[in-house]
């Protein structure tokens, strides 16, 4: 048996200790501080941090950098406000040829502007329904009440109660300062698809257009937002979130959106909706006289000298309108025209408040904006004179709510 020396078996132990080290950094098993990691680590470390980066833009509303500015905005207006849009279901009974009442339903869009759980949307929406719902964004539904109505802007406020739910409003903006160009965000439920958001601009302002009624709602927003069926009484938005109209109607003459829709501007409806929850409808100024409007056979058998306007059949005595001079007809000259009796020789009304005045229409229009109190210029033919009358307004009788 061959013996080794102390000094022998020393080195052989070192020898030994270096060949492990060598294998073991060959193969990756041992790594010396400052040792770059080899392709398959690099590899493995670039999925980890993948995978948490990715988790971590998940858990927030968007990954940064992959929209863009305008993508961005539009994606924080929809998830900031989609909440306070609700879906309007009405249900109204009709019969049919056989006196049997038969449910018809509708749906539409509405606004929640404040915490009450009052509901700014259209007068057509919600007009001659006997039952309400309003369904939410998380799907809970509640039984809504018709608060108020101005059919003259098609606007409505209904009711209904969160039971103590924590409610998103939709903010008012204002309309005065938009500019053709300006974008602009819709919110609703067309064809019952729910909370659905278009964009488009503004592409048109100041629009005066005629409802089913014949009244002309002023000062319209025209926008090729695609707005259809079911968006009524839905806002639209600027880019800050606010809204600056209430989306009301299209022109389309296949039903759908051709890019032609209509909303009410905010200003309007922020004129009306404090009167609206508080008397129910809109207080306005009006001219206290039977006003009868012209027609062809009347202006061929009175002799008249135009074809068009409002004649003032009676002044109620003592009012407003009397105390500013304005004639009624006389009761010896009377005509009977179907079941109403119309007094001739009275003033004809052409124009108020600079608005021309052709029709009964024409005149609620002139007064729409106008509240009791108010002082309007009234434009007379008197014979063959014409004279202009300084009017105070009184308040319209509900007989001539629209």
């Amino acid at each position: 048996m061959k013996l080794y020396s102390r000094g022998q078996v020393i080195i052989y132990i070192l020898l030994a200790v270096a060949l492990v080290i060598a294998v073991g950094y060959g193969v990756g098993f041992i790594n010396f501080p400052g040792k770059r990691a080899d392709v398959n680590e690099i590899s493995h470390n670039t999925a980890v941090n993948k995978i948490a980066s990715d988790y971590k833009a998940e858990s927030t509303s968007y990954k940064p950098g992959i929209y863009s500015n305008e993508e961005e905005n539009n994606i924080k207006i929809y998830e900031k406000l989609n909440r306070g849009v609700v879906n309007i279901t009405s249900i109204s009974v009709e019969y049919n040829w056989f006196l049997e009442p038969v449910p018809k339903s509708g749906t539409g869009s509405g606004s929640i502007i404040d915490e009450d759980g009052h509901v700014l949307t259209n007068y057509h929406v919600v007009k001659d329904a006997d039952n309400l719902s309003v369904t939410l964004a998380d799907g809970s539904e509640y039984k809504g009440t018709v608060v108020g109505v101005d059919p003259e802007n098609d606007l409505a406020v209904i009711k209904f109660n969160p039971k103590g739910k924590l409610l998103i409003t939709i903010p008012f903006g204002s309309s005065g300062n938009l500019k053709v160009g300006q974008k602009v965000l819709a919110i609703g439920n067309p064809f019952a698809l729910e909370r659905t958001l278009t964009t488009g601009i503004v592409s048109g302002l100041g629009r005066p257009v005629r409802n089913e009624s014949g009244l002309i709602i002023q000062q319209m927003i025209q926008t090729d937002a695609s707005i259809n069926p079911g968006n009524s009484g839905g806002p639209l938005l600027n880019s800050r979130g606010e809204m600056i109209g209430i989306n009301t109607m299209i022109f389309s003459p296949s039903g759908g959106s051709v890019g032609i829709g209509f909303a009410v501007p905010v200003d309007t409806a922020k004129r009306v909706v404090s009167d609206l929850i508080r008397y129910g409808y809109v207080r306005r100024g009006w001219i206290n006289i039977v006003p009868v409007q012209l027609f062809p056979a009347l202006v061929k058998y009175a002799h008249l000298p135009v074809s068009s306007g409002i004649l003032v059949s009676e002044v109620a005595p003592g009012s407003n309108a009397a105390k500013a001079g304005l004639r009624g007809g006389s009761h010896k000259n009377a005509v009977r025209s179907g079941s109403k009796i119309i007094y001739l020789g009275g003033d004809i009304i052409t124009e108020i408040d600079r608005t021309p005045i052709t029709s009964l229409a024409d005149m609620f229009t002139a007064l729409e904006d106008n509240k009791p109190g108010e002082v309007v210029e009234v434009k007379i033919i008197r014979g063959r004179l014409r004279k202009t009358l300084y009017v105070k307004l009184s308040e319209r009788p509900k007989k001539f709510h629209w």
